[in-house]
């Protein structure tokens, strides 16, 4: 890895301020931040993952989250720890470069000083540097890679679906993908990836004759051992998004058939068997313990970077189980030490992308250019400043979300706003522009409609109690969706471990209590029902004009439940 003077200083500054020894020679520089990727080759079978990168091709900032709650038998757990939570139980020290990459501790200064996240020019770099050790390892994407950005959603996904072809994906599953539409889909399947890429998912079928819609599975040699890698699909699209983009498509958990498929795979002489998932952690930590069979499941979804796999146990084995974050943050490089026909160890590393500390790949850098160029001009708009730190990620609400809630109510004269819990979306620090691209980072999706509802009290009530149970069921096969839903005007209380139904307490809008029997004026975004196709403008529409008039986003205030029941949870911090 050779650098430029830029290069060098900025390496530098991270090997400084990360605790390494700052030296005054560009050699010793170099070696300082080679060694962060330093991974030495093990075993005779390598995987590397990425999942959720949600079209972000530039290097971006992104805050880990301070609250992702856990309860039952998931208190205390991974991946329901933030903060020192976190760092402890991993063994991270404070302030050091994975401390920035795994929590949101300290995020403001930690992000002016080491820099920024991901991009796939870096991300390429480093992908390269590790399949040059590791001969015939495969490069997984777990899914959410084709949407989350303007120029995702103006070309179709085409210049993600290029992108992972110059990045030597292997194999993917689904989420997002599909609401391109089933057509555009099977488009990219045919005829772009055809010959290069499989996109494998054993939970899709067809909803006429149950027939599947994609490989369940398929088998690649790697070093003369036979590896499967069999899909799992989000289970919950239809629900989560819009069911008229997949009107032929059924999903579901299926564990059954993986199970079955599972065994399909070792009859076919697979010696290593990976279920590449888009279930969720909890999903991923649940079907592990019941699924026989599986050496690792390689997860998604749910956009947690954790350290190092939960090891369950189960009716045959073990199951490894990883996440390997979002945004093109980090790369999951698992090695598998395989004798006799079954795996006998493994090592695994989830790498984060500092764009600083890998120079980049040149032809995907213009790869990139090409593709963001005729689109510069609507990408670089100013809309706005921002003085405080704008995030999204948390179970409850996010900076960002808190901007879209208020630009909802202003701009359609509302009392009451709901904005979805998307878990994607990048972040920016204070005294950064806001531009047009930073806010499609947050709302460009397919359907991106505004709505105006007159709702009771009561149907309020019943919306939050949906989306609770959504994020908060005892059962992860019964978690179907993001965070919980971002609220604005109204202030409510919640008690996650309460029952289903009687999570939600005390709703209350400018210090009156919501009435049951009485009409409210509610905005919002994202509608999955067809008929609410063109409801009004595309979200990114009201914000912007909201942006405009605002000009100097001051510190935003957050809109958050009283929460109850919840105590010193692990999965909260202050």
């Amino acid at each position: 890895m050779s650098m430029n003077r830029r290069e060098f200083l900025q390496v530098l500054a991270v090997a400084s301020a990360g605790g390494m020894a700052l030296h005054s020679e560009l050699a010793l520089a170099e070696q300082a931040a080679a060694k962060i990727y330093e991974l030495p080759r093990y075993g005779n079978v390598s995987l590397l993952h990425i999942t959720d990168c949600h079209a972000q091709l530039l290097p971006i900032y992104f805050r880990e989250p301070n609250v992702n709650l856990g309860f039952g038998d998931q208190f205390g757990k991974v991946p329901h720890l933030v903060g020192e939570a976190l760092l402890r139980h991993f063994a991270i020290k404070p302030d050091t470069l994975d401390a920035h990459a795994f929590t949101y501790l300290n995020f403001d200064k930690a992000a002016q000083t080491y820099g920024k996240v991901g991009g796939f020019a870096h991300l390429a770099t480093l992908v390269k540097r590790i399949k040059s050790s590791r001969p015939g390892a495969l490069l997984l994407d777990g899914g959410d890679t084709w949407q989350g950005s303007g120029t995702a959603l103006w070309t179709n996904a085409q210049d993600m679906v290029d992108a992972c072809k110059a990045l030597g994906v292997d194999i993917m599953t689904l989420h997002w993908e599909a609401t391109y539409g089933e057509a555009r889909v099977k488009e990219v399947e045919e005829k772009d990836f055809a010959g290069k890429i499989d996109i494998v998912a054993q939970n899709i079928k067809t909803t006429d004759f149950g027939d599947p819609v994609f490989k369940a599975y398929v088998i690649r040699n790697i070093n003369g051992v036979p590896v499967a890698i069999i899909g799992q699909a989000f289970p919950y699209t239809p629900i989560a998004n819009p069911r008229w983009q997949v009107p032929n498509w059924s999903y579901g958990i299926q564990e059954e058939s993986m199970q079955k498929t599972v065994e399909e795979a070792r009859a076919a002489g697979a010696q290593v068997v990976v279920v590449l998932s888009h279930n969720g952690m909890d999903v991923d930590l649940k079907m592990a313990s019941r699924v026989r069979g599986i050496d690792a499941i390689m997860g998604g979804h749910t956009h947690d970077g954790v350290p190092a796999p939960v090891v369950v146990k189960n009716g045959g084995g073990q199951t490894l189980v990883t996440n390997a974050g979002s945004n093109g943050k980090f790369l999951g490089v698992l090695d598998f030490d395989v004798r006799n026909g079954k795996v006998a160890d493994f090592r695994y590393k989830l790498l984060p992308v500092f764009a600083r500390l890998l120079p980049a790949d040149q032809e995907m850098q213009a790869l990139v250019d090409k593709a963001r160029a005729p689109h510069l001009a609507k990408l670089n708009e100013k809309l706005a400043v921002t003085e405080g730190l704008l995030y999204r990620r948390g179970n409850f609400n996010g900076t960002f979300d808190q901007l879209i809630l208020d630009a909802l109510i202003k701009v359609k004269d509302a009392e009451i706003a709901f904005s979805p819990g998307f878990r994607w979306g990048t972040s920016l620090l204070p005294g950064q522009p806001i531009l047009m691209e930073h806010l499609l980072d947050q709302t460009a999706i397919t359907y991106p409609w505004t709505t105006v509802t007159n709702m009771s009290g009561e149907m309020i009530k019943t919306v939050l109690e949906d989306v609770c149970d959504n994020l908060f069921n005892a059962d992860p096969y019964y978690q179907q969706g993001g965070d919980m839903v971002r609220v604005g005007g109204l202030q409510y209380t919640c008690e996650p471990t309460a029952r289903m139904g009687s999570r939600i307490h005390d709703m209350m809008l400018k210090g009156r209590p919501i009435d049951p029997k009485k009409t409210y004026k509610v905005a919002g975004w994202a509608p999955v029902s067809e008929e609410a196709k063109n409801a009004g403008e595309p979200v990114w529409e009201v914000v912007a004009s909201y942006l405009r008039d605002l000009k100097t986003v001051q510190p935003v205030r957050l809109n958050l439940p009283t929460l109850k029941g919840v105590g010193k949870n692990p999965g909260m911090s202050a």
